[in-house]
């Protein structure tokens, strides 16, 4: 490898790095940002967080949805509540796959350097790992079905947006490895619970 081909490496490393700990805040700080905090949960979370700490089995958790439907928000929520039932705020990864600096990075690189920073073993230590739009790196199920068969300690969390083709790829590619979670849009008895709203049944009459 050339001096020049060393430094680049190296330089992207190091931007990655940098990017991994802006993402990953509550590393330092504990929680998750206060413009995810300060959002009201769906009330999907309630059935997707047993799910999520299903940690005995082995499985990865898809979240399906449309874009803008709030399956990142949902996924800082869980890290949040993952947080606040004891879990050490540096055993949570969260890595969103659309950012151009990752692009064509396979899954698993990105999580062993994340635990590189820090000072993980991600085969002695029980973990949890988000991938955001995971639709964005070609033949991802293939990198989390290998992911879910090495890492027994650690519990994967993928979300995308293009919900068919995830629930083709996740049936064909991860069968017996992937439980798939489908997020519709906003319900209206969602709408009520989030605006604190109180109807009576004479009022929908």
């Amino acid at each position: 490898m050339s001096i020049r081909r060393m430094e680049y490496t190296e330089l992207l490393e190091k931007q990655i790095i940098g990017r991994l700990k802006v993402d990953n805040p509550w590393w330092t700080e504990g929680r998750i940002p206060d413009y995810y905090a300060k959002m009201s949960p769906r009330l999907y979370l309630n059935i997707f967080m047993p799910l999520v700490q299903a940690t005995g089995l082995r499985r990865a958790l898809i979240l399906m949805g449309p874009r803008r439907v709030g399956k990142t928000v949902m996924m800082f929520h869980t890290i949040q509540r993952l947080i606040d039932s004891g879990v050490s705020a540096q055993n949570i990864i969260y890595i969103s796959v659309e950012t151009p600096i990752y692009n064509k990075i396979y899954l698993e690189q990105l999580f062993i350097l994340a635990c590189q920073i820090l000072g993980k073993n991600p085969t002695q230590e029980q973990m949890y790992v988000f991938y955001d739009e995971i639709q964005y790196l070609k033949e991802w199920e293939i990198d989390l079905k290998s992911l879910v068969d090495t890492y027994r300690n650690v519990k994967f969390v993928a979300s995308g947006s293009a919900a068919a083709e995830l629930k083709k790829r996740s049936d064909e590619s991860g069968a017996g490895r992937f439980t798939d979670f489908s997020l519709p849009p906003l319900t209206f008895y969602e709408y009520i619970h989030l605006k604190n709203f109180r109807i009576s049944c004479s009022q929908l009459l």
